[in-house]
């Protein structure tokens, strides 16, 4: 099931610069960051009445895609890095909304709790599409998608208790997204790249719910 083909889609390169450049800026630890560089780009989008939970759904509707693009990529061969190109655009949408929210005043407690439901029903369709498609073993598709949910669950459990947890771990969710797109456009000519990277992700997402359990209990009062 894991035999390399190879694929003669040449924007490749591009693509996972991309990947870098895009994803990494959702990341909690270049939040401000990337807030202040897209501040001018979204206003007008938040002035012409967009709020922040249509950008939220518009992210999860890319995230569908994605993974349909995965379970169907043996149709054809444009469709892995559409997958992964769609898997950055669904990441920036998830940063986007929060701006959006802040630069409108529409920050809620719905929208944060809409947001978070979203990102959760993305991260295990497009998990779940890669792992229905064939481009993992099952057992690491498997574990790749409990670790990804139990590390947004120890977050939201500890704060829920009063102690930060952003920046905490390994593999956040852009670090995981920046894998899963970095390995998709490398499966393009290697197949079996995907299959590493799922067991990779498996890895460190287990890893980074240990160590937010481990800040936890240091810090704990």
């Amino acid at each position: 099931m894991f035999n390399a083909t190879t694929r003669g889609v040449s924007p490749a390169t591009t693509y996972t610069s991309n990947a870098l450049i895009l994803s990494g800026l959702v990341s909690s630890k270049l939040k401000k960051r990337f807030e202040e560089f897209v501040l001018a780009g979204v206003k007008p989008f938040a002035d012409a009445g967009v709020t922040p939970n249509m950008v939220t759904f518009l992210g999860l509707l890319v995230s569908f895609a994605s993974a349909w693009c995965y379970y169907n990529w043996v149709s054809s061969p444009l469709l892995l890095p559409a997958a992964g190109l769609l898997i950055l655009l669904s990441g920036l949408f998830d940063a986007v909304d929060g701006v959006i929210a802040r630069i409108t005043n529409k920050v809620t407690a719905f929208g944060g709790f809409f947001d978070s439901v979203s990102d959760r029903y993305a991260d295990a369709i497009v998990l779940t599409g890669v792992t229905l498609g064939g481009l993992c073993n099952p057992i690491a598709g498997f574990a790749a998608l409990i670790g990804s949910l139990m590390v947004s669950y120890t977050r939201s459990r500890a704060e829920a208790a009063g102690m930060a947890m952003a920046g905490v771990g390994l593999a956040e969710r852009a670090e995981r997204m920046i894998i899963l797109a970095t390995m998709t456009f490398i499966a393009i000519w290697w197949l079996d790249a995907l299959n590493y990277g799922i067991i990779l992700l498996a890895i460190l997402s287990h890893l980074t719910v240990i160590q937010r359990a481990q800040h936890f209990r240091r810090n704990a009062k």
